[in-house]
Parts: C-alpha cells; structure tokens; sequence
C-alpha cells in the first residue's frame, strides 16, 4: 500500500494552484457545515438551559403548552393535590410570561422573559440566585440576567459599579437587587427573576393561582421515572407530567421539529455536503482527464481497476484530510465572532468535530467514487 501513496501525492500537487482551489472549496463546505451544526447545536443547549438549571425530580405543565415561549396556565391546586402521594416530599410553582422591559439609558423597550418564584425556597441551580432570595422578598424588586443581551442597557457593569439600577418593566419601575446568569436563547434575550408576590405586581393581569409550570421533589430513593407514571395516573388529564430528562427532551423537540429552525440548520448542513461533493468531484475528475493516458499505460503494464480506484480514493482523503484542517481553524474564529455577537452558547465539541471530519471524508470518497467511472474509458489501445 505504502508504494501507490506517492503517486496519489505526486498527482495531486503537481498543479499546486489547483490543490489550493481544491482545498479551500473543502474548507468552504466544512465552514459551513460546522456553522449549521454550530448554530443548531446553541439553538438546542441555549432553549435548555432554563430546564437543566430547575432543581425538581419531575415537572408539571399544561397538556396544551408546547414550549416555555408558548406555555399555557393551570391551577396549582393540580399541583399541591401531587403532595397527597407520600412519594412526594415539596412541590413549587413558578410563573413565567413575557413583558416589556425598558431601557433605562436609551428608552428602548424589549421583550424579556420574566420567573415568579416563591422565595423561600431556591429552585433554580444558577449562579446568583441563592445568595439574593431573601433581597426578592421586598416589593418591586427584580435578579437580572447578566448575560442578557446589551440591548436592555449596561445593567450589569452599573450594578457592578455599585450604582443603584432601576428600570421600567411594563410601565412598572422596579429595582435590581442582584444579578444571576442564565444566558440568551433564541427564545428569550434576556430573563428577570422575581418573587410570585411582585411577578403578579408587574402582571396586573394575571391571576394568582394560575401557573405555568410545577416542579416536585420527590423523597429521597425515589425513582423519577415511576413516580411519574403514578403522578399521570392520579393527575386529571389535563396535566402534562414529565421527568426533568422529559422536560428537557420535551423542549428540544419543540424546536427541532415544530418549528422551521432546526429544519433550515439541518437543510445547510446538507447543501453543505453536496457542495462539498461538487467541489472536490470536478478536481478529481479534472485529474483523472489530464492523465488519462497515464493511467492507460498503467492498464497496459498490467495494472487493475481496482489499482487505480485506490490512487483515485488516497487523493480524496487526501484532500478531505488537508482541506478539514484550514476549515476547523476558521471554523473555530467565526465561532467566536458568533458568540460575542448573539451571546449564544456556540461552542466547538469534540463530538462536532469528528461528525464533520467523517462527513468531509465520505464526501471525498463518493466525489472520487463518481470520478473513477471516468477510467474505464482508459483504454490503451484507443488512446494510442
């Protein structure tokens, strides 16, 4: 095997200006799948993230919500009636709505995503949130996310400095009391966390009892899992019931297939593939003309198919090899420029990185596959 290698490394860099074309087509199409995964893959963990950081062993909604942007309401006597189970240890409402906030430097108003919680109680596994609970207990006061987007205005860096921040949400002023991080979605750029008592202040129109979602913590050696099943089964219909595993895959799901997102990353990582195989396609069968005579002469010596199907398939991982590696390099700075810009999760992972190299090598090996149909037209005795 080690003797044909040169041949394919010969070929290939004999036009060097061709292999430069060839590689950063490669890199093109990697750039562009990477970013497709990349954004799909922030789009997922950033909607997430909220359900990951609730700290219950199984969560309650309404059968008719579809996704925390789309929640629907129900009575959170459903959910005090799960403390009748001696499975259950505590059970904790939360509300959750969408509001106007806005900016208190330029008067912009933005929508930011709003929790009511009962602040005796911590459930939510963020940094920030603990040690300011008991500051949620005084009226109109809010926890700001600080890794919301600048837009809502420089909240952050003037509580840092010690300043008192206030703001207008809803047309009610309220006051920061402490920052926490949660992060931006493609659902919500920004989140405010705030007792129930001042969440129905700031929601004059809503009506207490009514929640949102419903999160329980099960005693000690429960499984999760089972507990749900007999939570659906002495829960009226109504009432969608899920473990935390559940909430989370039931929020994924949402936007993988119900929404044209996840669709259109998942589109562009394909046209990504098919450019690629277009690209790399036209160079080989480009090098497999310009030495068709040689490789009938190869035919002629005694040399086989399948010989020269293998020289066909080492330049192709050649060139799948050579052209991943400028791509993840670029790959790795839009990354960046990406996640200074939308303050999404876009991070590269090892699991990404092998899915794109494997990707880039069937690419090149079905380019070359369709290009090697060329050499049976190799026929010594009609080209000389």
């Amino acid at each position: 095997m080690n003797h044909k290698i040169p041949l394919s490394w010969l070929q290939l860099t004999r036009e060097k200006t061709r292999l430069a074309v060839a590689l950063a087509g490669i890199a093109f199409a990697d750039i562009l799948m990477f970013m497709q995964l990349g954004f799909r893959d922030a789009l997922y963990y950033s909607n997430v993230r909220l359900h990951s950081s609730l700290i219950a062993d199984v969560v309650l909604i309404n059968s008719q919500s579809n996704a925390v942007l789309a929640m629907k309401s129900f009575s959170q006597r459903r959910l005090y009636k799960a403390l009748e189970l001696p499975i259950v240890k505590s059970v904790h409402p939360i509300y959750l709505d969408y509001t106007s906030w806005k900016n208190p430097v330029t008067g912009r108003p933005r929508s930011i995503l709003t929790f009511g919680i009962n602040p005796e109680t911590n459930v939510f596994d963020l940094p920030g949130v603990p040690e300011n609970l008991e500051k949620l207990k005084l009226p109109d006061v809010v926890l700001f996310d600080r890794s919301s987007r600048k837009e809502y205005g420089p909240i952050a860096a003037e509580f840092n400095q010690g300043n008192i921040v206030t703001a207008e949400v809803r047309r009610r002023r309220i006051k920061v009391a402490g920052l926490f991080t949660l992060g931006a979605s493609f659902g919500a750029d920004g989140n405010l966390i705030t007792s129930d008592v001042n969440f129905l202040r700031i929601f004059n129109n809503r009506q207490r009892g009514l929640i949102d979602i419903g999160l329980i913590k099960l005693n000690p050696g429960v499984n999760a899992t089972i507990a749900a099943e007999q939570l659906r089964n002495y829960l009226p219909e109504d009432i969608n019931v899920l473990t935390k595993q559940e909430f989370i895959d039931f929020e994924r799901n949402y936007w993988a297939s119900s929404t044209a997102i996840g669709f259109i990353f998942t589109l562009g990582t394909v046209m990504g593939f098919i450019v690629g195989t277009v690209i790399v396609y036209q160079i080989l069968y480009t090098e497999v003309s310009d030495h068709l005579s040689e490789y009938a002469t190869l035919k002629a010596i005694g040399y086989t198919q399948t010989y020269l199907l293998t020289v066909i398939l080492q330049e192709a991982l050649m060139l799948a090899c050579l052209g991943y590696i400028p791509g993840w390099i670029f790959t790795m700075l839009m990354y960046n420029t990406a996640r200074n810009a939308t303050l999404l999760p876009v991070f590269m992972s090892f699991e990404r990185a092998i899915t794109v190299l494997i990707l880039t090598i069937i690419m090149c090996f079905i380019s070359g596959a369709i290009a090697v149909r060329k050499l049976r037209s190799a026929d010594p005795a009609d080209i000389f």
